[in-house]
């Protein structure tokens, strides 16, 4: 029985990969065509990002990384792509009444195989479509390991919070403005590939793009970086419409004065102003969660909340979740499985030692086995997204 039921994942596997292969080549036929009857598409009206919107019903999810990965390049890697699990996690979100997943790639994964990454993420778009799950594609992070390197990923360091976890682009690549043409290559290359493809929610540009990582590799951060990161958000953005995507395009703001748009960092302003939908995170209270979604309600447009629920931070489900749907507010809040990423622990596990699990999660919703950490929570995300 066993061996039958390899032997129908290994057919089903295959079969996806050739069927991203085949979607691929459409989506890359449809963009071309549609570069030689139009230019770059522009920046959505309010009215198209309502009209799309509409469509998608009330969003909840989770920022995705299955639970034998460490970082974006292990997930997506040829030797560790691991796709029974994709597929398993996907199936407990499905459980739960979750339709996206927010999923971070790498500006390395499409230099080291183009041809190889894109059939990889087409085939996690097939398993994540079996379970109703429409993603979030996160092209460029600024948060973590600043010095990304390809092959086989380091060991978690135990109890500490997102020990493995790698910045795009790193460090060398950020500060030289020589490696543009191949970023641009990869955003590009990487949009195009899904530009038409309906298993796409939408792409993130650029999680936390100034995000100095204070905390854990402040001291070997790139000197000035958002003055690095300013010009190159405002390309990648540009590279992106320029393949003119269906989907919407956005990058959200996590820490600042949202009071007014005068109020905003300079950096802040790109993001808010190239978005086609606004997004944002939150990690504090129910009582802030919903004045940061009052604030950004000046910009009129969808809002979706792309990271939030940190329990030692004070942000738990029960507080945020039914006022995301209040607002309409899509939810995605960060960690699915309890896994390699340990995000379980807090971030100051980056400064304070932990010997043993947490009494209280700080991320993730399951365990390894699919049960969940708090049951209260999972039958509150059945209930308001009306899982069955």
């Amino acid at each position: 029985m066993k061996l039958l039921k390899a032997t129908i994942w290994a057919v089903t596997i295959c079969l996806s990969f050739q069927s991203c292969a085949k979607k691929a080549e459409k989506n890359k036929e449809d963009t071309t065509a549609g570069e030689e009857s139009a230019a770059s598409r522009e920046i959505w009206t309010k009215e198209q990002a309502k009209e799309w919107y509409a469509k998608q019903g009330w969003l909840v999810g989770a920022d995705f990384l299955p639970s034998t990965a460490i970082n974006q390049l292990e997930m997506f890697q040829e030797t560790s792509f691991d796709t029974a699990t994709i597929n398993r996690e996907l199936g407990w979100a499905e459980d739960i009444g979750m339709n996206t997943m927010r999923v971070y790639l790498h500006d390395l994964l499409f230099q080291q195989d183009s041809a190889g990454f894109v059939k990889r993420l087409g085939v996690f778009l097939d398993i994540a479509q079996k379970h109703k799950i429409k993603p979030v594609l996160v092209l460029f992070d600024s948060c973590w390991d600043p010095f990304p390197k390809l092959g086989t990923q380091r060991a978690p360091k135990p109890g500490v919070h997102n020990s493995g976890w790698v910045q795009s682009p790193g460090f060398e690549a950020l500060k030289d403005s020589t490696q543009y043409p191949r970023l641009e290559r990869y955003v590009k290359g990487t949009v195009t590939a899904f530009a038409n493809d309906d298993r796409v929610l939408a792409w993130d540009v650029w999680n936390e793009p100034d995000n100095p990582n204070t905390s854990s590799y402040g001291k070997v951060e790139l000197p000035n970086k958002v003055d690095y990161v300013i010009p190159l958000l405002t390309k990648s953005f540009a590279w992106a419409r320029s393949v003119n995507p269906s989907q919407p395009l956005t990058s959200g703001v996590w820490a600042g004065d949202w009071t007014s748009h005068e109020t905003l960092k300079p950096i802040e302003k790109v993001m808010i102003d190239e978005s086609d939908i606004i997004t944002f995170h939150n990690y504090e209270d129910a009582a802030d969660f919903e004045k940061r979604i009052k604030q950004l309600q000046q910009y009129d447009r969808p809002l979706i909340c792309t990271e939030y629920m940190s329990r030692g931070n004070g942000s738990f489900f029960k507080g945020s979740l039914p006022i995301a749907k209040k607002y309409n507010v899509g939810a995605i809040n960060w960690g699915l499985v309890d896994g390699k990423s340990q995000t379980i622990y807090p971030w100051d596990s980056w400064k304070k030692t932990y010997t043993k699990e947490p009494d209280l999660w700080f991320h993730d919703i399951f365990r390894k086995d699919g049960t969940p950490y708090k049951k209260e929570e999972t039958d509150l995300i059945k209930s308001l997204t009306a899982a069955k």
